[in-house]
């Protein structure tokens, strides 16, 4: 005969009060594997993505733009964006490099990082941190607001031969970074001396546009990605792009086209804290990798002007070795460093 199970536990109360805890332990217990488990799974609860300037600059939109990415497509949790801003980008790197073995911390960076070093003295370098990826390259502009009296960049240029203290140039880098290497080695290709040149730094492209618009300089240099949409609503006119060709959408001849003999690309990445464990790094190795793969992440390069330049992990440190070597002698080059 079939016994009800719930008339025995109330005849004996040890035993009831063993199925309510065990029922107890089932709902406030969580599992130890699951999806999006922070133990055995491939996401990072806790995930924060360090930028190391001010908002609107490349490296808060590249950030941002990744992040974004990650979330819509179900790569990882609800993952944070903050900015940290300072010295080109070394404040931020210290506070990276001080957080070891912290692996829900990564850094949105880029070539100005590597120059800042030098020209801050930073005690912390690139070399401190984890490798993770590189995302992309992108060509610098040059670019002037459309109250401007230039209209071509020969015209730019015959004017900052003839007097070039009195046509400040910004860039939203400090001394070091891509927006100062560019129109440095563009002064040096049309027989300038990069001393001459009086060049005004701006944490980041947002502050640096600012100015532009607002007549503080006479032109500016920054990265592609931050001047489109002035340019696309007629706020800013586009004189020139340093990259060996023409950049799709974007209505400026080249540098070399215009006969001057400079091409320069900037590019950004992603770092870590040191000391990671092996799990820790192959984790945001994976998910910047699992990035690469959306078709969201594909377009956002289309519609920024960015080249893909995805590397990871071992291969994007020895990148950044070279690069830490390139930098260096460059500014050497131009007396800077």
């Amino acid at each position: 005969m079939c016994t009800d199970h719930s008339e025995v536990a109330m005849k004996n109360p040890k035993t009831w009060l063993a199925v309510l805890g065990a029922a107890l332990l089932v709902l406030l217990v969580p599992p130890l594997v699951g999806a999006g488990g922070d133990e055995t799974g491939t996401q990072i609860r806790g995930l924060r993505v360090m930028v190391p300037n001010t908002p609107g600059g490349g490296y808060d939109i590249t950030a941002r733009t990744a992040v974004k990415a990650v979330e819509d497509n179900n790569l990882n949790g609800t993952t944070e964006v903050f900015n940290l801003p300072g010295a080109g980008g070394t404040v931020g790197l210290g506070r990276l490099v001080n957080e070891r073995g912290n692996g829900k911390l990564a850094m949105s960076m880029g070539l100005g990082v590597v120059g800042s070093v030098y020209t801050n003295s930073s005690p912390a370098s690139l070399q401190d941190t984890t490798p993770i990826a590189k995302l992309t390259e992108e060509a610098d502009i040059i670019v002037v607001s459309k109250d401007s009296p230039y209209q071509t960049i020969e015209q730019l240029l015959d004017d900052w031969k003839a007097n070039p203290g009195g046509l400040p140039v910004g860039g939203g880098s400090s001394p070091g970074g891509p927006d100062h290497l560019a129109p440095m080695l563009t002064a040096k290709a049309i027989g300038l001396s990069p001393r001459e040149v009086n060049y005004v730094s701006f944490d980041g492209g947002g502050e640096l546009m600012a100015s532009v618009l607002g007549g503080k300089v006479a032109f500016g240099v920054s990265g592609i990605g931050e001047t489109r949409d002035q340019i696309e609503a007629g706020e800013l006119r586009a004189l020139a792009v340093t990259s060996p060709e023409r950049v799709e959408g974007i209505d400026a001849p080249t540098l070399q086209e215009s006969g001057v003999d400079v091409s320069f690309t900037n590019w950004r990445g992603i770092v870590a804290p040191p000391g990671l464990s092996e799990r820790d790094r192959e984790k945001l190795i994976t998910l910047f990798t699992n990035l690469h793969g959306t078709e969201q992440w594909q377009e956002a390069l289309r519609l920024n002007g960015w080249s893909d330049a995805f590397q990871v992990g071992d291969e994007f440190g020895a990148f950044l070795a070279a690069e830490n070597d390139r930098v260096a002698g460059v500014l050497r080059e131009l007396g800077l460093a």
